[in-house]
């Protein structure tokens, strides 16, 4: 039977759509290797999680919430924004089932440990600040400040992912790093002592990268930080107005971005690209920062309701912003539709806004947070047109159109409706492809009638110097191209992705994690 998301899966009996509400929720098209937890964290900003079923063999769970009032919650929030596990997008309605019924049933033990494990951290109704529930209980004298100690750091950690790893469990105001009886150590400061709460069950000795960079936390004995300078060792998030202090420019790529390949922290789109999740927390925004060649790692975290419950309306460089400013561009030689392009390879673009006054400086505005954030952790860092973009977080919630008779020059443009989005189609195929940007491109959309050297023609036309060619095997539809450089591909992606190669076929342009 066709279910509603034209998948060819089979319906469960229990369930035909659509049900009347019910504490018990049936998630289908759930990846085969999830765990219990990360099932259960999907539920978690909602209320108490009392009891689940897995399916492993049929890809499905029940999850049964403390009340009625939580799951209906639950299932209003995850309709517009399809929850993601895995990077696989993951499906929920009301079961039929009033409740679960599993103590006969074989191989619960590993639900009901982690049950437990997660109802350790919600006792005392230590909810999450936002979800439904209001009474928290904080043990008492805990501090909203994380002593954060990393091990085995054999890969550089900035201040950048730790701001990624923790945003996940709410607001994060402020981050110190510093070198320690030769350690590399952090004070991070929360909004509120609850996500510090949960930041730190969930993520004590989890590793960064794979079997490495290891976190070690404690509450500090601090109650809250007082930071001078934003630069790469401090941020305040709370004020952008602070000086670098030492001179230095704030931020430096990370290290990180040096080792090319995704690992740790990848988008909840990113399929084998992003990390798979060791610990099951939502991935509220995308998180992915290029890391280690082949490291899957380990910290993942679902695309979920935490973060977006959490942001704090007003404050600067809000978490769940989905408008970016790009700065220290060429504004002899970047458009809007430029832009448009480049930053449409992580999400749908909405609007540009170059600013008029100031032209290396832009407002990129995405479909969502998540997408805004996968875009800034692919991006900022990388060369354009002989200058190194910078992306963060805008204060700004939307990019405004001028008004009639304004002066603009065509500097703000709305794509709102452009038929060139990749994201539109819910489980495109395209979220599994999300790549940092590299040399090599995956070309896609060739006709028939277009050869190798029509191909190197026009990317030479372009400016590129072509190291390398080859067509798909299995389908000439497709190949890779490697140039001269990163920033090469970067530009070569903006000039030539749907290029009208004729036959009404236009040339599809992503970045490739392979090379030839």
């Amino acid at each position: 039977i066709k279910n509603t998301n034209g998948n060819d899966s089979k319906k469960f009996k229990g369930d035909r759509p659509p049900c009347s509400p019910s504490r018990v929720l049936h998630l289908r098209k759930i990846p085969c290797d999830v765990t219990e937890a990360e099932v259960i964290s999907l539920g978690l900003p909602f209320g108490k999680v009392t009891n689940l079923l897995m399916l492993k063999g049929k890809s499905q769970a029940f999850l049964e919430m403390a009340s009625e009032e939580a799951a209906v919650t639950m299932v209003n929030y995850y309709t517009p924004v399809t929850p993601h596990l895995r990077s696989q997008p993951v499906y929920i309605q009301y079961s039929n089932h009033r409740e679960l019924k599993t103590d006969n049933l074989p191989n619960q033990a590993r639900a009901q440990a982690a049950l437990q494990a997660v109802s350790a951290i919600q006792s005392g109704n230590l909810t999450l600040h936002g979800a439904p529930s209001n009474e928290v209980t904080i043990l008492p004298g805990q501090s909203p400040v994380l002593r954060i100690i990393i091990e085995n750091l054999f890969y550089p950690v900035t201040l950048e992912v730790l701001h990624q790893i923790f945003s996940k469990f709410g607001t994060v105001l402020k981050i110190i790093t510093f070198t320690k009886n030769n350690q590399f150590q952090a004070l991070l400061q929360y909004a509120d002592p609850v996500n510090a709460h949960y930041a730190k069950m969930a993520l004590d000795g989890q590793n960064i990268y794979n079997a490495c960079c290891t976190l070690r936390i404690d509450f500090s004995k601090l109650t809250s930080l007082n930071v001078k300078y934003n630069n790469d060792k401090s941020r305040d998030f709370t004020r952008l107005d602070l000086p670098s202090g030492d001179g230095q420019p704030s931020l430096e790529p990370p290290m990180a971005a040096a080792f090319g390949a995704p690992g740790i922290i990848s988008s909840p789109y990113a399929g084998a690209a992003g990390f798979a999740p060791a610990i099951g927390f939502p991935q509220a925004t995308g998180l992915s920062v290029p890391a280690v060649p082949g490291a899957l790692g380990p910290l993942a975290l679902t695309s979920s309701a935490i973060t977006g419950r959490m942001a704090i309306p007003g404050a600067s460089g809000i978490p769940g912003n989905s408008v970016l400013l790009v700065t220290n561009l060429n504004p002899d030689l970047i458009t809007p539709h430029g832009l448009f392009i480049l930053f449409g390879v992580y999400g749908d673009v909405h609007r540009v806004k170059i600013m008029f006054n100031k032209k290396e400086n832009a407002l990129v505005q995405m479909a969502d947070a998540n997408q805004a954030q996968l875009a800034m952790n692919h991006l900022s860092g990388q060369r354009l047109y002989g200058k190194v973009l910078r992306a963060t977080l805008s204060k700004h919630q939307t990019v405004q159109l001028p008004r009639e008779g304004q002066e603009d020059q065509g500097l703000t443009k709305d794509f709102s409706n452009s038929p060139l989005h990749r994201f539109k189609k819910p489980g495109s195929k395209n979220f599994q492809n999300i790549f940092p940007p590299s040399a090599t491109l995956h070309l896609s959309n060739i006709p028939p009638s277009v050869t190798m050297d029509d191909l190197k023609n026009l990317f030479t036309e372009a400016g590129c110097s072509v190291k390398a060619f080859k067509f798909f095997q299995k389908d000439r539809k497709m190949a890779l191209i490697q140039l001269g450089s990163v920033e090469e591909a970067i530009q070569a992606l903006i000039e030539l992705h749907n290029h009208d190669l004729g036959e009404n076929h236009h040339l599809r342009v992503s970045f490739s994690k392979s090379t030839i």
